[in-house]
């Protein structure tokens, strides 16, 4: 689906800065028209001279208004794991940025390897996310080898190249991940083997979302338990959601590659009852309209593009609900720019929205679904739960503005059959009748099949799916 929509985020600072901007691009036009013969074209061999749209960006990166770590105005808020500015992971995350400098022919961080050079291509970010990785008691069994170890690697097998090639990869990790000290368990009350965790990384993702109703199934013990799994195992992996600490909340998580900053929050509607911490009120985010709104204030003060990812709705449900749509509402009138949901463990609609005034659209994925998970359902529906959507959003300068170039939704489908490594996700494309017919989910629900799932995913994606 290729769209161009501005996001326009009137902050009299930026103003401030952007006036200054253009007095620098007009600096840049006369000095640049002014004859000088070393730098009147892009390359000493090619002869053609910069565009307007290229001298500004230039300028930006030669005055260091672009360069990594430099924020605007923040107050006291932190730019959360900095280490996600272009190609600096950490030990943890080495595997993923190898994957993607060979399969997308791009140095991690750097331009795409196509022959073009870095002035001659304008920069863009690729943001790929899934939706909710459930460990139901089958997919926990999947996992497990003869010795009684975990390997969750096929899970992803039919995926890694996708998500190891984007450039900022999310995912919604619905169960916490505790480790075996706490019971591997499922539904109602789940834990993660750290194993999980390790298929996670291995896979390339680089963003791990913690803020959901299971977020506390296992009491504080769960949430630092596998917070310190992912600082002492993956310190390069962004762990957004759960906190060990006040100031760790107040951390805004900022991506930075070319140029162009990207800001994620997370936060989940609730925990299933279970309240938090008395002593670690800062354990979870949640949706809570002040303190979101605050958020959203500091993230448009460190980056240029600011992507919400709430854990929101109602399970089962293939449409969005009044409340999504508030809540879309009040994250686009604050500041959000793209709008990513999970929890409904269906997937529902994608649409742009307007801002209250009008000035702005944003693009909201209403619910990505499931990822990863094997229902005990039966009946009616719970072929639906097998179905997910990988959110593929391109975002990119345009005219001064950071802007979303272009998005889809591509469908997968979680694949179960028993044994050791029988629970993989496919890209629905790529999904045969001959494996529809092997997944034992039709045991549940005896509507699924090959053309069941494409025709839900048309249903709901729309044009979204190419």
């Amino acid at each position: 689906m290729e769209k161009r929509r501005y996001s326009r985020r009137r902050k009299q600072n930026r103003g401030i800065l952007r006036g200054l901007g253009a007095v620098c691009i007009l600096a840049a036009v006369l000095w640049f028209y002014g004859g000088s013969g070393e730098n009147s074209a892009k390359d000493s061999d090619e002869g053609t001279p910069y565009s307007l749209q290229e001298i500004e960006l230039k300028t930006k990166q030669e005055t260091g208004q672009e360069t990594a770590g430099q924020a605007e105005s923040g107050g006291d808020a932190d730019i959360g794991s900095a280490e996600g500015t272009g190609g600096n992971r950490e030990e943890g995350s080495d595997r993923s940025a190898a994957a993607r400098a060979e399969k997308t022919g791009r140095e991690p961080g750097g331009s795409q390897g196509t022959g073009e050079s870095a002035d001659t291509k304008k920069p863009e970010i690729t943001l790929v996310m899934v939706g909710d990785i459930l460990l139901h008691t089958p997919v926990a069994e999947s996992g497990r080898r003869e010795d009684g170890s975990y390997d969750f690697t096929a899970v992803f097998d039919e995926m890694r190249e996708e998500i190891a090639g984007a450039d900022l990869a999310l995912v919604n990790q619905e169960v916490i991940i505790g480790g075996e000290e706490l019971g591997i368990s499922g539904y109602p009350a789940f834990n993660a083997p750290y194993e999980l965790g390790d298929a996670l990384a291995d896979a390339g993702f680089d963003v791990v979302l913690h803020a959901t109703n299971h977020a506390l199934d296992k009491g504080k013990k769960g949430i630092l338990n596998c917070l310190a799994f992912w600082e002492e195992r993956y310190p390069g992996m962004a762990v957004l959601g759960i906190h060990d600490s006040q100031e760790g909340q107040k951390e805004i998580y900022v991506y930075e590659q070319d140029g162009i900053r990207i800001a994620v929050l997370n936060y989940t509607y609730g925990t299933n009852g279970i309240p938090l911490p008395a002593d670690m009120p800062y354990a979870v985010d949640m949706l809570e309209r002040d303190r979101v709104a605050e958020d959203l204030d500091k993230a448009g003060e460190l980056a240029d593009f600011v992507v919400v990812c709430p854990h929101w709705g109602t399970e089962y449900t293939l449409e969005a609900t009044k409340e999504q749509k508030d809540w879309a509402l009040f994250f686009a009138d604050n500041g959000a720019d793209l709008i990513l949901g999970t929890h409904p463990h269906v997937i529902e609609p994608i649409e742009w929205i307007k801002t209250s005034d009008g000035s702005r659209d944003v693009l909201v994925y209403y619910s990505l679904g499931n990822f990863v998970n094997w229902t005990s359902g039966t009946g009616a529906g719970v072929a639906n739960r097998m179905v997910g959507g990988m959110a593929k959003v391109g975002i990119g300068w345009e005219e001064g503005e950071v802007v979303i170039n272009s998005y889809e939704a591509e469908p997968v489908v979680c694949h179960v059959e028993q044994g050791f490594g029988g629970v993989r996700v496919y890209p629905l494309d790529s999904y045969t009748a001959k494996l529809a017919g092997q997944n034992e989910i039709v045991n549940q629900d005896a509507d699924f099949s090959l053309e069941y799932c494409r025709s839900l995913a048309q249903e709901i994606f729309g044009s979204a799916w190419r």
